[in-house]
């Protein structure tokens, strides 16, 4: 009776792991399609395996400067995150008064809040920075990275201060005896000492950011400066959408972000994990 739960058991779970990947096998094998071919039967392998759409939605999307956009946003938000956000945890971890514990919940809190109850008030905001101080908010790398920094902090300080705990103040007062500064502390003694839990942050905030289209839709409007999502939208008219073009384009997408969490996955866990516990 046991083997027999077991077997329906792992019957359900390779179905539903099958739901789950449909949409994967229905944008892999539409990519290879013409328009036609495809709305004929969506669900069907195609006639012929070729790259000429591929192609194409390379040319459509400038793919390579739409590429060099995103991974120039993704890579600077996420190392002003864990700099930011690491030394921040660390203070308020070491600095153990009320006002720390109220600093903390407040990005606790902040986690809270939809960003689409915020952008409309966000892009005002940016945009009387740029009116009144001059500052380039809107429209620029600079500023869209910013909003990343302002939006990413939240959770990677939460994450950070419950890994922060686990470090022995007597290893930091050992470096203090020995002449090191309080920078000298942190980067020497502390920040390696966090490897776990800034591999798990990068790989949060990486899938996040490379995957994001709503923020820069609403900070971006020039065609060069570009993220690959927003590339992506050239597909969808106002009359028409060229599915097959999509599909190629959309594949072309996650492959990296997916090459990159095959590699790193392992430390999720660990990471999560060791900060949960610790």
């Amino acid at each position: 009776m046991k083997k027999i739960g077991k077997i329906v058991l792992s019957s359900f779970l390779v179905i539903l792991g099958l739901v789950y990947l449909s949409p994967i096998y229905i944008m892999l094998v539409n990519s290879f399609k013409n328009r036609a071919e495809l709305y004929e039967n969506t669900l069907s392998l195609p006639s012929a395996f070729h790259f000429k759409y591929y192609i194409e939605a390379i040319d459509k999307m400038d793919f390579l400067q739409a590429f060099f956009n995103s991974l120039l946003i993704t890579i600077l938000s996420c190392l002003f995150i864990v700099i930011f956000s690491s030394m921040t945890a660390w203070m308020l971890v070491r600095t153990d008064n009320k006002l720390s514990k109220f600093i903390f919940m407040t990005f606790v809190a902040t986690m809270l809040i939809p960003f689409q109850t915020l952008m409309m008030p966000l892009m005002q905001f940016m945009g009387k920075i740029r009116d009144i101080l001059g500052i380039p908010m809107l429209n620029t790398h600079g500023g869209l990275i910013f909003m990343y920094i302002g939006f990413g902090v939240s959770m990677a300080v939460f994450l950070y201060h419950g890994f922060v705990k686990s470090i022995p103040v007597s290893l930091e007062e050992a470096a203090t005896l020995d002449g090191c500064s309080k920078f000298g502390v942190f980067w020497r003694i502390v920040f390696p000492m966090l490897k776990p839990i800034t591999v798990t942050v990068i790989i949060l905030d990486v899938i996040w950011i490379w995957n994001d289209f709503l923020l820069p839709s609403l900070a971006l409007s020039d065609k060069a400066l570009r993220t690959i999502p927003l590339s992506t939208a050239s597909f969808f008219g106002q009359f028409t959408i060229q599915w097959n073009l999509a599909m190629a384009g959309l594949t072309l997408t996650i492959i990296p972000v997916v090459i990159f969490y095959a590699v790193a996955q392992k430390h999720i866990i660990k990471g999560v994990a060791a900060g949960g516990v610790k």
